[in-house]
């Protein structure tokens, strides 16, 4: 039997913009075949094998022309598998979805199309402009700006949409926006029409110029944008500076280095986006099973010995509960437990296993926990489920309390080899604004995996954020300049400082 190819629209570049529909797809794909222009962030919703499909080759890129991506298609489905297609904006404007729907109709593969959101639609929006208005425009015209070269002749006409009573939009318009000025002034558009040009539109990269049609590719030539870009011609445009605010978001055009195990940074990520950043994922440690399962089930078979179970990670709590799971046990094996976690974070991971915390600090460090629980654990059997390496803080003060201590490792936490090539690319030219480093390790191994190159970039062009000061006084020593420490221990309180900082 063969396999079901869904065509996807991916939308225009922001990763908040994919459908449910989109990404319940990617979550079942087998294969994701995506297009040079969709964000890398959408596939953190698959597991599946993903591959780029290019069609204009650039450097150590492989260039696939339409044929050959639909012979992929077709073939990837017959073998069985469910492949996604993942396209940027809508699969069928401008996207030459509709000739891949062909070919696998043609060849009896089952399929579906899911809608994006066009670039028009999502270009205008985060540049503060509406392509219809009330007092300005009642329709609006997508045109392409790059037809099939085989034509024999255009298919637009330009007398046409001189006279067209609305917002004209160009897609892949931007090489050509000489002739395209030239041409609807020609044909008695007037010269002074509001128009701008779209770039990298929804993303942290996003640049727009605004002038009038005459003035335009003058304008867009001196700020030197390239493609993508869109065109987009109408009074509409006027209004651009009453509905603007993706630009001014308070972290907009930052690249913010998330050093969080990959498989952990999801949150960090979203935040970044949410803010304005392009987050550059640079994982300086990674997060592994627990080394001796036969020592967590011994403790597990003893939970109800312990008056205290203490949670100093999120992967501490994920490490210890899910074991119970799978053992067989739940949170009924808890019920006479008081439970402690460092901070807000690792007191949520509680939540998703149903269990309220008894204490949660207000500063997140082992000081302060300890300084919370001293009082309370005296002569009390306390069992902390740690990772198999950090600081020792929290049994010394524990024990100066009187506690009956005992420690089990449920995860390991373990360094990188390398970073990945292309980030550390980005590092050596000095395109990473800002790194933020959230624990003692991570600013320990990141020093040990800096190319020189890359380490002449901080405090240069690369500014250093720090968690807390224990994480910045690891960084100084290990040779990172801090620029900035989070009041907040958390990536949140990151953030914070460094929107506090520009």
């Amino acid at each position: 039997m063969p396999g079901r190819v869904f065509l996807v629209g991916a939308g225009p570049g922001d990763p908040g913009l994919l459908t449910l529909r989109g990404k319940a797809c990617l979550e079942q794909a087998d294969l994701v075949l995506y297009d040079g222009l969709v964000n890398p962030l959408l596939l953190r919703h698959s597991h599946a094998k993903a591959q780029r499909t290019c069609r204009v080759g650039g450097p150590g890129e492989r260039h696939l022309d339409q044929s050959e991506i639909n012979r992929e298609l077709i073939a990837a489905a017959k073998s069985g598998l469910t492949v996604v297609r993942l396209k940027g904006g809508d699969p069928f404007i401008f996207g030459r979805g509709s000739e891949e729907a062909a070919a696998l109709a043609a060849e009896g593969i089952p399929f579906e199309v899911v809608p994006g959101i066009t670039a028009a639609t999502g270009a205008a929006v985060y540049a503060g402009i509406s392509l219809t208005h009330r007092d300005h425009a009642s329709a609006v015209a997508f045109i392409t700006g790059h037809e099939d070269p085989t034509k024999p002749e255009s298919a637009i006409d330009y007398e046409a949409l001189a006279r067209f009573p609305g917002t004209l939009v160009f897609y892949m318009g931007l090489h050509r926006l000489p002739q395209i000025a030239e041409r609807l002034i020609a044909a008695g558009k007037p010269p002074s029409t509001p128009a701008a040009v779209v770039n990298r539109a929804t993303t942290p990269r996003q640049r727009t110029v605004t002038a009038t049609l005459s003035d335009l590719p003058d304008a867009v030539a001196a700020a030197k944008l390239s493609p993508p870009s869109l065109v987009i011609i109408g009074e509409c445009v006027s209004v651009r500076g009453q509905a603007q605010w993706f630009e001014d978001r308070p972290l907009f055009g930052q690249v913010i280095g998330i050093t969080r195990p990959e498989e952990q940074a999801d949150s960090a990520i979203d935040r970044a986006v949410a803010l304005g950043a392009l987050p550059v994922v640079i994982p300086t440690i990674a997060i592994g099973p627990a080394p001796d399962l036969v020592a967590v089930d011994a403790v597990l078979d003893r939970l109800d010995q312990f008056e205290w179970l203490i949670f100093t990670s999120v992967n501490g709590v994920r490490g210890l509960l899910t074991r119970l799971w799978e053992r067989g046990g739940d949170v009924r094996r808890l019920a006479h437990t008081k439970l402690a976690a460092i901070g807000p974070s690792t007191a949520a991971a509680l939540v998703e296993f149903s269990l309220r915390c008894d204490v949660v600090p207000d500063e997140y460090r082992a000081e302060a926990l300890a300084e919370r629980l001293a009082p309370l654990v005296k002569d009390q059997r306390v069992l902390w489920a740690r990772a198999d390496r950090g600081r020792d803080v929290l049994p010394q003060c524990l024990a100066a309390a009187g506690a009956q201590l005992e420690q089990i490792v449920v995860y390991t936490n373990r360094d990188v080899a390398a970073l990945p090539a292309t980030e550390l690319a980005m590092l050596e030219r000095g395109e990473v604004d800002w790194i933020g480093l959230s624990s003692p390790s991570i600013a320990r191994n990141l020093s040990t995996l800096l190319s020189p190159v890359a380490r002449q970039q901080l405090g240069v062009r690369t500014r250093l954020c720090a968690i807390s000061p224990v994480t910045a006084a690891a960084a100084e020593e290990a040779g990172l300049p801090i620029a900035v420490t989070a009041k907040d221990y958390t990536w949140n309180g990151m953030f914070a400082a460094m929107i506090n900082s520009r």
